[in-house]
């Protein structure tokens, strides 16, 4: 196990402007970490914030204050281009909706997930795609693929990088049982084998079954727990 944690969070908190011009908290997190090649669930359900965290560790979103770090980087301190450039090179992340360039090839969306980072690699996006198994389906569209193929290419981009973190928010959301339990399966062996840390947001009881660690938002987040003592 790596010796660096993975994910370390303290203190954050995370507000947006409410129509009437005060801002609402949605995220007060005391603390959250997770040990370096450890496996984890966020269980949550709709609307509790689930997006937003996995957002914030991933530097797509900044708290409003608070401590985070990746790896032994602290996001926090970086602007918005340097956080970009670090989520390119050492995080991977797998979005529900896929996030597949509609215009490109499977080979092309893992290809330029690279190019954002240390550039693109001779054979790297494709040893990406043959671990998924779509090596065979390396230049077609995504409207060629199926659903279940579609996200093995957002798995594929996510692993490219050989991430130290990799954060998969609702990754079975869009999928049904079967093909959702392969993709589970697919993210902790590929996350195993690269000996990186993993969390995968989800309010599916079958995934958050396939975890022996699972971290409850509703219990973590102390907003939550305020407006449940109302």
């Amino acid at each position: 196990m790596d010796p660096i944690p993975a994910l370390i969070i303290r203190d954050l908190v995370k507000t947006y402007p409410a129509p009437s011009g005060a801002r609402t908290e949605v995220l007060r997190i005391p603390a959250l970490g997770l040990q370096g090649g450890r496996q984890a669930a966020l269980r949550g359900e709709s609307g509790l914030g689930k997006t937003t965290l996995m957002h914030i560790i991933a530097g797509i979103l900044e708290p409003d204050s608070g401590l985070v770090s990746v790896g032994g980087t602290e996001l926090t301190g970086l602007s918005e281009s340097r956080r970009d450039r670090f989520r390119a090179e050492r995080l991977g992340y797998v979005f529900q909706t896929f996030n597949l360039l509609q215009g490109l090839t499977a080979l092309e969306n893992v290809s330029l997930g690279l190019a954002f980072g240390r550039g693109a690699r001779a054979g790297v996006a494709m040893a990406a795609l043959d671990r998924v198994g779509l090596a065979d389906r390396a230049h077609y569209l995504p409207r060629q693929l199926s659903t279940g193929q579609q996200q093995r290419v957002a798995v594929a981009r996510a692993l490219a990088n050989r991430p130290c973190l990799i954060l998969a928010d609702e990754p079975t959301g869009n999928l049904d049982t079967v093909r959702g339990g392969k993709v589970i399966d697919l993210l902790r062996s590929s996350a195993a084998e690269l000996g990186a840390a993993l969390l995968v947001a989800s309010h599916d009881p079958e995934v958050l079954g396939a975890f022996e660690q699972v971290i409850d938002l509703a219990e973590l987040n102390q907003v939550q727990a305020r407006e449940e003592e109302s």
